[in-house]
């Protein structure tokens, strides 16, 4: 594991904050999780800015979105999201039921091929982009919408493989490299990948703008109530903040955010435990001892199934799907660990170092859910797992996120259990630049008649 390694490599030689040089621009590299809280949770608002990327600001045609955007811009559109997010069921019942709703789908369709090879990842995947699709555009990828979907995932796989070449990355880091490597190159990939997945948004948007009811109060998706917004913010003279293009870059961020990261670790999830002896009896056994039957799990039962727990957090700590983090930049100028630093110095909380840091998990490359479980049998809260990074960039999709992760797994695995078709998947990523989803067959048996 280098890429993992290197970092852990240089925490151990130069400590928890370090100078780590992408080309000729230096960031501080914040490697331990009580550097991070004197620095990204105390002192949130001398982190908060993201670095600008010529390259993001090329594909975005400026700076756009939430992901990469600053200042007030970015706290608007934030504090939308989720302010509308909870209107529309973020975190309550109505949001568990639409997750339940794609729980019974995936049900439907590995029960049609009991006993034979099938690609698991495949099918949670268009399950986490119905949640996703719902939540923004307020429909799902039904046997109608199949081939729309499919044309998504395409280009999805496509751009997971196109942009994590080697190729790719060095003319990312070192852009003048770029007019000696061969094609495709990165703008052309850019322009590609952007005219795709935009067309898609933005066919949305059109057709939310063609049906909307601005009388009503009420808005069923992210989409409606966002240009009812945009309307309220035109009459009253501003038309830039919640502009068009705007809204079809907080759409693409929403959206690949919502189904990229959620699918990445319920296939590496599912991985880890068919390569974990015991694992997989250890997670029934304490289903048939608290729920005893064959019925939907829902997140009344989350306190009451510990070891479930215990390993979802460990498969979000192994999966640890981030190998470098976002880079951001000091608004101000600062101090860390006693040296002073400048304004507009890039700064990357390394959460993946955290999470693998020997001191708070043992032999940590090792997957084990019981260093999540008590002396009493409890689930253990560890500081330190922070899989949705930490400060006022966290996760805007968190909530939904630790949802998914739990009715998905939890019913998965009490309705099923699944035998490797031709050994284990790979969970090795020496060969990787970035994390890729596991892709692998499963076969599966009813564990209730």
């Amino acid at each position: 594991m280098p890429g993992y390694e290197c970092f852990r490599r240089w925490t151990k030689k130069y400590g928890d904050v370090y100078t780590f040089w992408l080309e000729s621009e230096p960031y501080i590299m914040i490697s331990s999780y009580e550097r991070m809280k004197e620095t990204f949770i105390r002192d949130g608002d001398t982190y908060v800015d993201k670095k600008f990327n010529e390259t993001i600001a090329k594909f975005r045609d400026g700076m756009f979105g939430v992901v990469d955007t600053n200042g007030q811009f970015w706290s608007t559109h934030r504090r939308f999201a989720l302010s509308n997010f909870r209107d529309l069921g973020f975190g309550k019942d109505l949001m568990q039921q639409k997750i339940l709703i794609e729980v019974q789908q995936i049900f439907k369709t590995f029960d049609e091929k009991l006993g034979e090879e099938q690609n698991i990842p495949k099918v949670f995947n268009k399950a986490v982009a119905n949640v996703i699709n719902q939540l923004i555009f307020g429909y799902r990828f039904d046997d109608e919408k199949g081939e729309e979907f499919q044309k998504l995932q395409d280009l999805l796989d496509y751009q997971t493989k196109a942009f994590t070449s080697w190729k790719i990355i060095i003319e990312c880091v070192v852009p003048f490299l770029s007019r000696f490597m061969p094609k495709p190159t990165v703008d052309e990939l850019i322009e590609q990948y952007k005219t795709e997945f935009y067309g898609f948004f933005n066919r949305q948007i059109e057709e939310h703008c063609e049906k909307i009811d601005f009388d009503s109060e009420e808005s069923q998706d992210y989409a409606e109530a966002y240009l009812k917004e945009q309307r309220k913010r035109e009459s009253e003279g501003d038309s830039e903040t919640f502009c068009t293009q705007q809204l079809s870059n907080m759409c693409m961020d929403l959206w690949l955010a919502g189904l990229s990261t959620t699918t990445l670790t319920l296939s590496w999830s599912i991985a880890y435990v068919m390569n974990t002896p015991g694992v997989q009896e250890k997670i029934q056994e304490e289903m048939d001892r608290v729920i005893g039957s064959d019925r939907l799990i829902s997140t009344g039962d989350k306190n009451d199934l510990p070891y479930m727990n215990a390993v979802i957090n460990e498969c979000q700590r192994c999966a640890n799907i981030v190998p470098l983090n976002l880079f951001h930049e000091t608004t101000k100028d600062t101090v860390i660990a006693g040296y002073p630093i400048k304004k507009g110095t890039g700064v990357i909380a390394q959460i993946s170092t955290v999470m693998l840091d020997e001191k708070v998990f043992p032999d940590p490359y090792t997957f084990n859910p019981d260093r999540f479980i008590d002396e009493n049998a409890k689930l253990k809260k560890i500081d330190e797992l922070v899989p949705f990074s930490v400060g006022k960039r966290q996760c805007l999709g968190e909530g939904l996120a630790r949802m998914e992760l739990f009715l998905f797994i939890a019913n998965f695995f009490n309705r099923y259990h699944i035998s490797p078709s031709s050994g284990p998947p790979s969970i090795d990523k020496t060969k990787e630049l970035g994390v890729a989803p596991r892709e692998f067959d499963g076969v599966l048996t009813r564990r209730h008649s």
